[in-house]
């Protein structure tokens, strides 16, 4: 007892001398409340190129369905007259496990490339649903998209797609890996999102690098590193973070990619990496021959909420004073909408920053000024108060009340040690899949998320990075260093473990590790003798203690959500949307809930929406189709107005957005139908698409 409370006093002597100071409120209020990046002026908005997203509309090449992004098609035989007679055409099982689904397939000539829950890239008839060919890859290939590549007289066409550590080309018509692609049909490369193609260069983004590689033979070309050095062309340090996850697009007539990017590393606390944190946050142009930056546009600055910019970004064109100008459009978790010029990446709207509140965090250092947009007019709330506490019933508003009678929110709050704060947009806003563009009307489609999160900062105590391994830490390494990363920070989306006490007990930590929770899922494996020792790891039980070797560092309590009583999101309905916006006024044109909970309809509660991760695709038949919501439909609404005109249970969740194609003189619309993700749930193994009868058939 006397050797422990000795260890703790030398700890607290040791945080004492470690802890820095706050930052002054004072002389953060004394700043202007108010700064702005001016619009482009009308000369310097680029003139559209005219060229089209595709050529041949038949066909839906890339995941997003054309390297714009756009998710559109000019098909058209599916509209706005005929859609409620939709039916099923056919349900493909893959028959190789059961898992979530996050890609939009490719449909080349009527044959459909998608993966399947087993780790299988497949090739499916687009117009009965048998399968061609399968082929097998280590890793989670073409998470969250793929791409085809039509070859040229030398080589033939190829499925190419990330997957583990690798970058894969099979060919299309048989699903053998390209031998003369790099060594055996693959290059060391990785990542999850669609790659993108310009003239012989593939472009892939790899977590926080992008690299370039010939699109033919898989020799690498350039590499355009995401973290910009430890200085960061003056923007603070940064050493982890800045992924492209969401995904990316390409102008393929000026030969630009653009790329997203999400947070810095780890999340919720910001004191190891100060500064604005380039290029994190960011939406980056870069020449697609040579790798080279040509701008870079940051929307949150020090970002230490996880509002990442998750999603690809949208090519869209837009008129002003009567001509057609290029831009390029990014939704963010935030629920703005950057539109910023196509060659100079100058915002087409004044983009206006607010002052913003200082931490009571010893050491963190936020950002002077934050994001406050009015046009284009964002799609989401973007600050929790006591007025967006839930009002669907008593119970449940009180419910939510106590949960946060000791917790921060705002605008922008920054976190206080043991204190809840509870904002909008970890989970979006925007999420992943993105936005869809039509470009007749010049409109963007969004399906956006409002669920608070309550995150709570803690201190905790931590190894010395040369402690000698302890049984736990061994057990850890083998199974949950992979996706928490060694030094248990996470990696992507999976959270922080460091301080797990403050969060959970051995009962709760054991029964998500053998059951899985949210998009974790069940741990195999570990031997039943190994359960204690990785308890112990994970509550720091195990530690060696001299005081020499104890580190002071603070923690975030992962990603949890404000829920009431029931269950349902802590904030008032709607808690998902779909939203029209229309790109030359900068306003939405309308906004309508998407998804229900059917129990609560039944009460009286009017249509609340459900969170949703599916996203939108729209067509020249005036129709949105969109799913990922809770209630387990894809939905068919009318592009003018936002009505609902066609409804279909699906399986299982439609995690990711919907497709569309032609195959022997007949319009599919196909989405992968597997639940779990971020949803949870049961999963499944299917896709399953659906057409118009043909004639004579009821």
């Amino acid at each position: 007892m006397k050797r422990i409370i000795a260890v703790l006093s030398a700890a607290a002597l040791l945080m004492a001398a470690e802890t820095p100071s706050v930052e002054d409120a004072a002389a953060r209020a004394a700043l202007p409340e108010y700064r702005t990046i001016p619009a482009a002026r009308i000369s310097e908005l680029t003139v559209s190129s005219g060229a089209p997203f595709q050529r041949d509309y038949r066909d839906w090449p890339r995941s997003g369905g054309d390297e714009a992004s756009s998710r559109y098609s000019k098909l058209s035989q599916i509209n706005r007259t005929n859609v409620d007679k939709l039916k099923v055409a056919w349900i493909y099982h893959s028959k190789d496990g059961a898992g979530n689904i996050e890609c939009n397939p490719v449909i080349v000539n009527g044959v459909m490339y998608a993966p399947t829950v087993g780790g299988y890239i497949v090739a499916i008839n687009g117009s009965s649903g048998k399968e061609i060919w399968r082929h097998k890859v280590d890793g989670r290939p073409a998470m969250r998209g793929l791409t085809y590549w039509k070859g040229n007289a030398r080589y033939a066409a190829r499925v190419l797609f990330a997957s583990g550590d690798f970058l894969f080309a099979l060919d299309a018509k048989t699903g053998q890996p390209v031998t003369d692609f790099g060594k055996g049909g693959k290059m060391p490369a990785g990542g999850v999102v669609a790659p993108a193609i310009y003239r012989n260069v593939v472009i892939v983004p790899i977590w926080n690098i992008i690299k370039a590689f010939d699109v033919a033979t898989g020799k690498p070309l350039w590499e355009f590193p995401l973290i910009p050095g430890a200085a960061g062309h003056g923007s603070g340090r940064i050493d982890k973070g800045a992924n492209c996850w969401g995904g990316m697009a390409l102008d393929r007539a000026r030969g630009i990619a653009y790329i997203s990017t999400g947070s810095p590393h780890p999340n919720f606390v910001g004191i190891k990496h100060p500064g604005d944190d380039l290029y994190a946050n960011c939406v980056i142009a870069i020449n697609a021959l040579t790798g080279k930056l040509i701008w870079h546009f940051q929307e949150i600055r020090h970002d230490i909420w996880d509002l990442d910019i998750p999603a690809p970004p949208n090519l869209v064109t837009m008129t002003r004073n009567g001509r057609k100008y290029d831009a390029v459009a990014q939704v963010t978790k935030m629920g703005n909408t950057l539109l910023l010029d196509r060659l100079t990446g100058k915002p087409i709207f004044p983009f206006r920053l607010r002052r913003a509140p200082v931490s009571k965090l010893p050491g963190e250092q936020t950002a002077t000024y934050q994001p406050d947009v009015q046009l284009p007019e964002p799609f989401a709330r973007q600050a929790f108060s006591l007025d967006e506490v839930t009002n669907i019933s008593k119970k449940a508003h009180d419910s939510v009340l106590e949960q946060i009678r000791n917790a921060n929110f705002g605008w922008f709050e920054p976190f206080e040690e043991n204190k809840p704060t509870v904002y909008f947009g970890v989970y979006g806003g925007a999420e992943w899949s993105g936005a869809a563009f039509d470009p007749g009307p010049e409109r963007l489609y969004v399906s956006a998320n409002e669920l608070p999160a309550i995150v709570t900062v803690a201190r905790y105590t931590r190894r010395k990075r040369n402690e000698p391994p302890t049984p736990g830490a061994r057990v850890y390494k083998q199974f949950c260093s992979a996706c928490h990363g060694l030094s248990r920070e996470g990696i992507g989306v999976a959270p922080n473990l460091n301080g797990l006490a403050q969060r959970f007990n051995d009962a709760r930590v054991l029964q998500i590790v053998r059951s899985g929770r949210d998009a974790m899922p069940p741990v195999k494996g570990i031997p039943e003798k190994d359960f204690s020792k990785l308890l112990d790891y994970l509550f720091d039980r195990d530690m060696q203690i001299p005081a020499s070797h104890v580190h002071v560092a603070y923690s975030g309590n992962g990603y949890a959500k404000l829920y009431d009583n029931d269950g349902y999101p802590g904030s008032k309905p709607p808690w998902g949307t779909l939203n029209a916006l229309d790109l030359s006024t900068g306003k939405i044109v309308w906004k309508v809930p998407l998804g229900e909970y059917r129990e609560l309809t039944a009460r009286g509660i009017r249509k609340t929406g459900t969170i949703n991760f599916g996203g939108p695709m729209v067509t020249a038949g005036g129709l949105i189709f969109c799913a990922g919501t809770r209630d387990r439909e894809i939905r068919a609404f009318d592009e003018s107005s936002g009505r609902e005109l066609w409804s279909h249970d699906l399986p299982l969740g439609g995690y990711a957005p919907p497709a569309t194609y032609e195959a022997s003189g007949q319009q599919y619309l196909v989405i992968a139908a597997t639940g779990g993700g971020k949803q949870g749930g049961k999963i499944g193994d299917a896709y399953i698409a659906f057409a118009l009868p043909r004639a004579g058939q009821k």
